[in-house]
């Protein structure tokens, strides 16, 4: 009879049926804005990563579920904070460090393995009769402290001289079939933020940071063809669960302040 009456040949949703257009990925074009309204921390807010698709799905013509969404990992991370002559503290991924793993999810810690559950999923449910249009999208940026006093110190004597931070995120466009778990790649997209910030300990509270890397980012990359997942982009830990800070002072052993959750 062949695939015109086959229900099995038309209850396949296939890549070449989805319709993927208007991708957007950009890194807004201002500079990391540093804050210094706090005598225990400083902190600063990183211009936001955006990405959006509009995307068309075929009916579903069988009872499954499917999802559409961002899916994000760390693919790389250096995240230094420098006290004078002293040492530094260190927020480190250590299976990535190590290579031991490729990448590490960076889902909100709940929706995994999608980046989060507002605007960043759609979810469809068959059997549909029509065509589904919608759009994804979805943000990302920095905003951490660090204090000005060494993080193993009982002294709050601000010794802050350097913030140096350079973090690598794969992004992925995704098509999930929930029972199945079949995963159809629809975009990929590579991005990159790096800070770095010179302080000066000495100067009075409000003047003592400086900008002195990029005032601008890299604008992320919409690649050609598409990456596959690594396994470890998917389920937990994500990287704020996995990060681990460290102290490596000058002179001694390195001391584990915050582990990993």
């Amino acid at each position: 009879m062949g695939c015109i009456q086959s229900i099995a040949c038309k209850s396949r949703i296939k890549r070449e049926n989805i319709v993927v257009y208007d991708v957007s990925a950009t890194i807004d074009q201002c500079p990391t804005f540093i804050e210094e309204n706090s005598p225990i921390v400083l902190r600063y807010k990183t211009p936001y990563f955006k990405a959006s698709a509009r995307v068309v799905m075929p009916p579903i013509p069988r009872n499954e579920t499917w999802v559409v969404g961002w899916i994000q990992a760390c693919t790389q991370m250096e995240f230094y904070n420098t006290y004078s002559d002293i040492g530094m503290s260190s927020w480190e991924l250590p299976e990535l460090r190590e290579g031991q793993v490729k990448a590490i999810s960076d889902s909100d810690g709940v929706s995994y393995p999608w980046y989060g559950n507002t605007t960043e999923t759609v979810t469809l449910t068959g059997p549909t009769s029509k065509p589904s249009r919608f759009t994804v999208s979805m943000n990302d940026n920095f905003y951490p402290s660090v204090t000005w006093a060494v993080p193993v110190s009982d002294s709050n004597v601000p010794l802050l001289t350097r913030i140096k931070r350079d973090q690598s995120f794969t992004t992925w466009l995704v098509a999930l079939n929930t029972s199945t778990k079949e995963k159809i790649l629809l975009q990929t997209i590579k991005w990159r933020m790096r800070v770095d910030i010179a302080v000066d300990p000495t100067k009075p509270l409000g003047s003592r940071a400086t900008l002195t890397g990029r005032p601008q980012q890299d604008q992320p990359r919409v690649l050609t063809r598409m990456e596959p997942i690594p396994p470890n982009a998917l389920g937990r830990p994500n990287a704020n669960d996995a990060q681990v800070l460290m102290w490596r002072p000058k002179r001694g052993t390195p001391l584990v302040v915050i582990p990993s959750k």
